[in-house]
């Protein structure tokens, strides 16, 4: 079959929204994005995206035998191509579902009225029988799924239960007009009939056990599976949950720093403290060079690394805070050395102006950025949590992008940020207080009510420190986006909590842009502006006072992972936030309407 073009969509989505699996509907067909073996032509060294950390990490997760390739989708005039063949620069795609929908007008009543729609539901073999070459068909939206990607069509004959053996023709009743699934009607001549409602009926499991098949990665591709099936709509929010790992290139100066310490070990061994570091420096310029270098906390670091025998190992975000608060203090008009990461501290004076900020200790201008983000799988229904790491448990249920993947599609962005590190003492005396205790139980109290509804599964509760930075995050990132000349959807978040430090990350990336604009690195000179006004905008919400007085553990809409947040005030695009907008909790910020002795930051004036 030679090359057809039969859609576009543009390259950096494959990662995020259209990656294998999949459901598409482009103009004329209704397709499944194929696996990676359908990549023609096979990705060039040109393609390849360097990130041994990362790939170092997905091998983890995925348990390869070596660490995976990084490629780029294919360039296409910065689209992405969906053809029905082998051919240049293209991304196959298989058509599903194979059951279609014959477009017929409206039947009559015995009165002359419209009394519903009736239509033919036929297979593909009939229509490629030529049998409807004169009517039009368009693919049915209902197909059955399961939460481990598993995608099938419907069995119609099986659910209407029809006579065995029976091959007379179905039919799809529509009584109403809202599209309802409680209007729906299957049909067949035999006589037998059913609402379709009752598929969606998750309880009752109508649809029997998942068939296990991945038509993504080929028309009779399949493996057990023990789940229900679940009615879906192919071209609903829930379809498609793709599991994507991201991480920074920050520069890991570790081995670098052991190595130094290593070959002066005989004076780094008799070096505890910051304050005998200090004195050896006087005396000794070789260990004065590694503090101008390095920065004493890295040094001390990897003296106690040496004592204990070796270098731990470190998660991304550790890497990526440790490198921001070694960051050294300027303005960022200094030559960069490194052209993917490029950061310094900015002076308390030239931000800070009054004492509402006092919680914030450190803001640091990245003015250079490259962020890598892999798709690893996919799930359906249900999109799996990451934890407050950015990490995926290793056992995590997902579906697979190839039978057997040696490479895994990615994209490179490069942007700017914000660095805020806050105050630990300011952290800790703000965890002791009862009413922050109490406010974090009723948090805790709902997130066990979300695990006992999401089967026991998922990361465990992040504490309420987590909460209190991702709702200051979200705060900053609406406030922020009014002035910094970028779109709020274009900014994205990084929460970090990794032992005593605490820090929340502002950025931009974009892969068709390079997103260095300087408009957002530049705001930072404004900080204590941007969080007044943020804190003001969290003292009311315009969803008061029901959303103030929301309680995770008594939720009637079963928001167990919200606290004093909505869309109002506290959601944000889900593409920006890096845990689906949960975890959530304005009263933990600002003082509201409900709740006034647990927020770390008073009321604005």
């Amino acid at each position: 079959m030679g090359v057809k073009r039969i859609g576009s969509l543009r390259s950096s989505q494959i990662i995020t929204t259209y990656g294998p699996g999949a459901l598409v509907d482009l103009p004329q067909y209704s397709v499944i994005v194929a696996g990676l073996d359908t990549w023609r032509p096979t990705p060039t060294p040109d393609q390849a995206i360097k990130e041994p950390r990362l790939a170092a990490k997905l091998q983890t997760m995925t348990g390869l035998p070596q660490p995976p390739l990084l490629y780029s989708p294919p360039p296409a005039n910065d689209e992405f191509w969906f053809t029905g063949g082998s051919g240049p620069s293209h991304i196959g795609v298989r058509r599903f579902p194979e059951w279609f929908v014959v477009q017929s007008p409206p039947r009559k009543g015995s009165s002359g009225k419209d009394s519903g729609t009736s239509r033919r539901l036929v297979p593909l073999r009939q229509i490629r029988k030529n049998r409807f070459r004169r009517q039009p068909v368009v693919a049915t939206r209902f197909v059955r799924a399961c939460r481990r990607g598993h995608v099938d069509d419907l069995d119609w004959r099986e659910y209407v239960q029809c006579a065995k053996g029976c091959i007379r023709p179905l039919w799809l009743d529509e009584s109403g007009t809202s599209g309802d699934l409680s209007d729906l009607v299957v049909r067949c001549e035999c006589g037998a009939k059913r609402r379709l409602g009752e598929a969606a009926n998750i309880e009752e499991n109508n649809l029997g056990f998942c068939t296990g098949k991945r038509p993504w990665l080929g028309k009779y591709a399949k493996e057990p599976c023990t789940e229900y099936s679940r009615l879906l709509i192919r071209t609903a929010t829930n379809a498609y949950f793709p599991q994507v790992v991201r991480i920074l290139s920050i520069p890991d100066t570790t081995k670098q720093i052991d190595r130094e310490v290593n070959d002066r070990w005989i004076t780094f061994q008799k070096i505890p403290s910051p304050e005998v570091l200090t004195t050896a420096a006087e005396f000794n310029p070789d260990i004065q060079n590694l503090r101008d270098r390095f920065g004493d906390a890295q040094l001390l670091d990897a003296a106690e690394r040496r004592r204990k025998g070796g270098a731990e190992a470190r998660t991304f975000k550790q890497l990526e805070v440790e490198a921001f608060l070694n960051a050294p203090e300027g303005y960022g008009d200094d030559i960069p050395i490194n052209n993917d990461f490029h950061a310094r501290a900015l002076p308390d004076s030239v931000w800070r102006k009054t004492d509402i900020s006092k919680p914030i200790a450190k803001v640091v201008q990245l003015h250079r950025l490259r962020e890598v983000s892999a798709l690893v799988g996919f799930t359906r229904f249900e999109g799996a949590l990451a934890d407050i790491n950015g990490e995926y448990e290793t056992d995590v249920t997902r579906a697979e992008l190839d039978e057997h993947p040696t490479w895994f599609p990615a994209v490179e962005n490069r942007g700017e940020g914000i660095f805020l590190a806050l105050s630990p003492k300011a952290m800790r005396k703000w965890s002791r207080r009862p009413a922050v205790q109490e406010r974090v139980g009723a948090l805790e109290e709902g997130y066990e009510r979300w695990r006992k509804d999401y089967r026991g599964r998922g990361p465990q509760f992040p504490g309420g420190a987590y909460v209190l930075l991702h709702t200051l995050s979200h705060l900053l990132m609406q406030t922020v986006a009014n002035r910094c000349g970028y779109p709020a959807t274009s900014i994205r978040e990084r929460i970090y909590l990794v032992g005593d430090h605490y820090g929340i990350l502002l950025y931009t990336a974009s892969s068709d842009a390079d997103g260095t604009l300087g408009g957002l690195v530049q705001q930072a000179r404004h900080l204590e502006g941007y969080l007044v006004r943020a804190l003001r905008a969290g003292c009311l919400c315009s969803s008061d006072p029901i959303c103030a007085q929301h309680t995770p553990h008594e939720s009637l809409d079963k928001r167990w992972l919200h606290g004093a947040a909505c869309h109002s005030c506290s959601l944000i695009a889900e593409t920006s936030c890096e845990m689906q907008n949960q975890y959530l909790d304005r009263a933990l910020v600002v003082p509201t309407l409900a709740t006034a002795g647990a927020a770390l930051f008073p009321r604005p004036e």
